[in-house]
């Protein structure tokens, strides 16, 4: 049997530290070697070794119309006959911009940038000019990119001095970050009462979907945006994965919350590398050149990534998009669910929107000290065994898993019979 991933694998280590340009394509949370992929068309993806497999890794997440969907392709083919960049204003960001704020009331204005780490990172250094104030509220399981003061895990105490989990990043830029358990209202008072008129803002992803999909009631955000305005802070949706996946408005259309900053990921670009950073009108004018507080990039807005973007947010903003893609996923998880719960697995989807998680549980978790690490070794079991019947995810037990509208019924039902079989092969 040829295996040219390995191959590859092998000649890319020799390039890049680990094989990969991000970590998580290793697989090393489940072991084996990671495929390499040359193809994709709907809901469908190709290995180097010609084995096909039905995504619902979808490149985490911003294929939502699934792989070179035509209208992209065409506009995009048409751009590109154009010129890549220009470093000028072009007529594909205000058509990108115009469609996105048209149809989302929860920002006035918008910044494009390159990816979602760049919409966090620079959103946050608005915050806090804004406001003066230097700290800023985490919560554990929710993640935000490579920026240096979030990647932090908690210390001793609900409020205490939070520890980097990477190398290379200051202490002194770690201190500024209060990281606190999710779904409990009551630390995150007292940490605005221990740090008072330091806070800048509370930085959550309202869907968390990066360490597991950790469901949060609509009433704890409210809970959050309450006391972000007692306090005088700035409440701050990273909606990099929620954001034009669970809504167009994203997760605040959703919960109909209206938070004061907003970051979006590369499902705006249709596949291409792109950000973007939104909030009221009042803080954005606080943005160079129009404020004092700078931020720049010279791809940002990239006009093959705006076109890609438009008209996939375009075919996004059809009435009913939403609602049908939301059905199809819960006819795909309750027909998986029904299977565990007859054949009495301790094992569940749990899904929100277009988005499924694997549980190894009964129930659904809100909060990332609920996950059983213990049951990643089953999970890595049955990511093989998906494998090995054609079914495509992110390689980690941790990842969520995306349906994209290329995702048919009969599709669905496909990647369902071949998902149980694999759920066999795993616990029995």
């Amino acid at each position: 049997m040829r295996n040219h991933s390995a191959t590859l694998f092998e000649e890319a280590k020799s390039y890049f530290p680990g094989g990969v340009n991000s970590p998580v394509r290793a697989f090393k949370s489940v072991g084996g070697t990671p495929l390499f992929m040359k193809e994709g068309k709907g809901a469908k993806i190709t290995d180097v070794d010609d084995k096909e497999y039905i995504d619902f890794c979808c490149s985490w997440g911003p294929l939502i119309l699934g792989h070179a969907h035509e209208k992209i392709v065409k506009n995009v083919g048409e751009a590109l006959l154009k010129g890549t960049s220009f470093g000028t204003p072009t007529t594909a960001e205000n058509k990108l911009a115009k469609l996105i704020l048209e149809n989302n009331p929860y920002i006035d204005k918008i910044r494009f940038v390159n990816s979602g780490t760049e919409a966090v990172m620079s959103a946050l250094r608005l915050a806090r000019g804004y406001t003066g104030k230097s700290k800023i509220i985490k919560f554990d399981g929710c993640y935000h990119g490579h920026v240096d003061s979030l990647l932090v895990k908690a210390g001793s105490g609900l409020a205490d001095t939070p520890t980097a989990t990477s190398k290379g990043i200051p202490e002194s830029v770690v201190n500024d970050t209060i990281i606190l358990p999710l779904d409990n209202l009551i630390v995150v008072e007292e940490a605005f009462e221990q740090f008072k008129d330091q806070i800048a803002c509370v930085i959550i992803e309202p869907v968390p979907a990066n360490n597991g999909l950790l469901k949060q009631r609509r009433e704890y955000l409210l809970g959050l945006k309450y006391l972000c305005e007692k306090h005088g802070a700035l409440l701050f949706f990273d909606e990099v994965i929620s954001g034009f996946r669970v809504h167009f408005s994203g997760a605040a259309g959703y919960y109909d919350i209206q938070p004061d900053l907003i970051s979006y990921g590369k499902i705006i670009g249709g596949g291409f590398p792109v950000g973007a950073y939104g909030g009221k009108k009042e803080i954005m004018a606080h943005v160079a050149p129009e404020g004092e507080i700078y931020q720049a990039g010279t791809l940002s807005g990239n006009p093959i990534a705006m076109t890609a973007g438009y008209h996939q947010l375009l075919e996004c903003s059809k009435i009913g998009f939403y609602q049908e893609l939301e059905s199809r996923t819960r006819d795909f998880v309750s027909n998986i669910n029904a299977f565990c719960e007859k054949r009495g697995y301790n094992f569940h989807l749990t899904t929100i929107a277009s988005i499924f998680w694997c549980v190894f549980g009964k129930k659904d978790i809100s909060r990332a000290d609920q996950i059983d690490a213990s049951k990643m070794p089953t999970f890595s079991k049955l990511y093989h065994n998906l494998l090995e019947r054609g079914i495509y995810m992110g390689p980690s037990g941790y990842e969520v898993g995306f349906i994209s509208n290329a995702h048919s019924e009969s599709v669905l039902n496909d990647a369902a019979v071949k998902f149980k079989d694999a759920l066999k092969a795993t616990f029995e």
